[in-house]
């Protein structure tokens, strides 16, 4: 892919990673228009991985080899963690391409219009740069970490400033493993349903924290996340002046898989919450 088909964002082309950034936004609109011709028609073939609600398409194949094709050509020293099968490899360079090729495979399976892709680069262990195509509405959503974050290349982002629980919109998910694991979320979202106005489930995490990083949601929390789920929607609410921790209220690190995301004002009482919620229900405070 050369530079002169990439996308030209409002940002310094100084910026250190200003050619992974770009990259990264014309692959995920790429992938994205693949996803959109594939949901059109209804996915071929769905297998499950590690239960019955657990699955995946020849859409998240075909996505993934899209994206670390290019990946693998231009950033031959990048690490690369992606979700699909045989996607991983070693760098030597410090940064790592975190990919999800299809947040929301059950959305995409049942045809439900509520799916992404997510690019998301760190380096040094630490947020970077990301990037979330919503397919269905084809709205593009970036950012990198002092920088800013951005929908398309004019409107630029920033997280509301909701600050009391009871009036804040929220989002959040929970696991394959629902079924059979107790620690499934079950007692938190009863605990702060009713103390919020409302906890939305889009069934894609990329989705929910660009949401959050735009000001559509005020907060969000999930558990048993990889680090694909978070990876891109992470740097975009940082970028976009909001607050993420872990469970045990510590800044967010790879491989974790408890997450707390929010506009800032509201961290202490979602955080809050959430422990209060966990320490009722016997669970320990933090993985």
């Amino acid at each position: 892919m050369s530079s002169s088909n990439q996308t030209e964002l409002p940002i310094p082309p100084a910026y250190r990673y200003y050619d992974a950034l770009t990259t990264a936004v014309t692959l995920a609109q790429q992938a994205g228009a693949l996803l959109l011709a594939i949901h059109r028609n209804g996915p071929e073939r769905i297998k499950r991985k590690s239960n019955s609600f657990d699955l995946v398409t020849e859409a998240d194949v075909a996505s993934q080899d899209l994206i670390l094709g290019v990946i693998r050509s231009r950033f031959p020293e990048d690490g690369i963690q992606a979700e699909e099968e045989g996607g991983s490899r070693q760098g030597s360079s410090g940064a790592v391409w975190i990919v999800d090729p299809l947040d929301g495979t059950t959305n995409f399976a049942h045809r439900y219009p509520s799916f992404a892709v997510s690019i998301g680069m760190w380096v040094d262990g630490r947020p970077e740069l990301g990037v979330i195509q919503d397919v269905v509405r084809q709205r593009t959503y970036w950012g990198a970490v002092g920088q800013g974050a951005w929908v398309g290349t004019s409107q630029a982002l920033r997280v509301s400033q909701v600050d009391d629980l009871h009036e804040s919109l929220l989002a959040t998910g929970f696991p394959y493993s629902r079924a059979v694991n107790p620690d499934n979320n079950m007692a938190e979202y009863a605990h702060i349903i009713l103390r919020s106005q409302g906890v939305r489930r889009a069934g894609s995490a990329a989705l929910e924290l660009a949401l959050l990083a735009e000001g559509c949601l005020d907060g969000y929390w999930e558990g048993h996340l990889s680090s694909w789920d978070y990876a891109a929607g992470v740097v975009l609410v940082l970028a976009a002046g909001g607050t993420v921790t872990g469970y045990d209220g510590q800044p967010l690190r790879l491989g974790k898989h408890q997450v707390v995301a929010s506009n800032g004002p509201l961290h202490a009482p979602l955080w809050e919450a959430v422990s209060t919620a966990r320490a009722q229900a016997g669970f320990a405070a933090s993985e």
